[in-house]
C-alpha cells in the first residue's frame, strides 16, 4: 500500500486476513507476514495496532468471541414466537461461518487463548460458550412455556446444538453447513409441539 493512504479500519482489516489465512491453510499457517500478505498491508501495520503477534491473536479471539455472542443473544427474546425449530435454526445460522470457522480452529490450535477471552469478557464465554449458554437460556425459557417438553435436558439439549456448529466449523464443509445445521436441528427438535399445549 502506497505511504500516506490511510488504511480503514486496520484492527478489522487485519482481523478479517487472519481468517483466509486459516481458511487456506489453517492456524499452523498463521504468522504477522502471513497475515498482513493476505490484507495487503506493510507488517508494520500489525504492530502499529498490536503489542505483538500473541496481543493481536488474543484481541481477535476477543473480537470474535464478542462477535458470536451478539449475533445469538435475542434468541430467547424469541421464546413462545414461530416454532422452535426455526428460532433455533435461525440462530445458529446467524454465525457467520467465517468467524466460525476461524474462531473454532484458533482456539482447538491455541487453547490458551481462552483465558484472554475470559479476562476480558468473563467466565464461559471463549470460543461457543456463550452460544451454547444462551441456547439454554432459550430452551428453559420455551420448556417453561410448554413448547419444549418437560423430560428434555435443556442444557444438554444446548451443547448438542452447538457441538453441531463446532463439527461442522472444524470439518470446514462450508458449502453444505446451511442444510447440516438445518437437518440437524430439525432431528433435535422433532418431537417439540410447535404451539404450546393447550
Amino acid at each position: 500500500m502506497p505511504r500516506g493512504v490511510a488504511t480503514p479500519e486496520p484492527r478489522q482489516q487485519l482481523f478479517a486476513a487472519l481468517e483466509r489465512v486459516i481458511a487456506d491453510g489453517g492456524p499452523g499457517r498463521l504468522t504477522s507476514r502471513a497475515v498482513t500478505r493476505a490484507a495487503g498491508v506493510a507488517t508494520g501495520l500489525l504492530y502499529a495496532h498490536f503489542a505483538n503477534f500473541e496481543v493481536f491473536l488474543a484481541d481477535y479471539a476477543v473480537d470474535r468471541a464478542f462477535q458470536l455472542a451478539g449475533e445469538v443473544a435475542g434468541l430467547p427474546g424469541r421464546a413462545g414466537t414461530g416454532t422452535v425449530t426455526e428460532n433455533l435454526t435461525e440462530a445458529l445460522l446467524a454465525t457467520p461461518p467465517d468467524t466460525l470457522t476461524a474462531l473454532t480452529r484458533l482456539l482447538a490450535c491455541r487453547p490458551e487463548l481462552a483465558t484472554s477471552v475470559h479476562t476480558v469478557l468473563g467466565e464461559g464465554t471463549a470460543g461457543l460458550a456463550a452460544i451454547e449458554h444462551t441456547v439454554a437460556d432459550y430452551l428453559a425459557a420455551e420448556q417453561r412455556l410448554g413448547r419444549v417438553p418437560s423430560d428434555v435436558d435443556t442444557e444438554a439439549l444446548a451443547l448438542t446444538a452447538v457441538s453441531v456448529l463446532h463439527h461442522v466449523a472444524l470439518t470446514g464443509e462450508t458449502s453444505t453447513t446451511d442444510a447440516r445445521i438445518r437437518r440437524a436441528v430439525t432431528a433435535l427438535t422433532r418431537r417439540f409441539p410447535a404451539v404450546a399445549p393447550s
